[in-house]
């Protein structure tokens, strides 16, 4: 479990604990530590603490569709999960906004093709 630097901390803003994820997610924490392994979420330790996961991972009671796809295209890219991270919760003009919050609104297969070509 990686911890995090001060400016990805501040870029991603709100984090709910691990258990708390697995709660919104109707989950066991075995499961929802499951997810992490698996790269279907990221997870980080913050203030030597449980880990944490970005609350904007999880909707209405769900893991963002798309997500597990697109942090699957960033890995095979070569990004570890801070850099995964930080793209994904910073602002590109062209979407616009940030890659999560283009998620977040259904436009998935566009952000992971934008993730594809950072591999080129």
């Amino acid at each position: 479990m990686l911890q995090i630097d001060r400016e990805t901390d501040q870029l991603v803003g709100e984090w709910i604990p691990l258990s708390e994820a697995a709660r919104r997610l109707g989950i066991t924490v075995g499961r929802a530590k499951q997810l992490l392994r698996d790269r279907k979420l990221i997870g980080v330790r913050r203030d030597g603490g449980e880990p944490q996961v970005p609350a904007a991972f999880i909707k209405n009671g769900d893991v963002l569709k798309g997500l597990p796809g697109t942090l699957t295209v960033l890995a095979d890219a070569g990004f570890d999960e801070i850099e995964s991270l930080r793209w994904l919760f910073t602002v590109d003009d062209s979407l616009p906004g940030a890659p999560v919050e283009a998620i977040a609104a259904g436009r998935h297969t566009e952000v992971k093709r934008r993730a594809q070509a950072l591999a080129f």
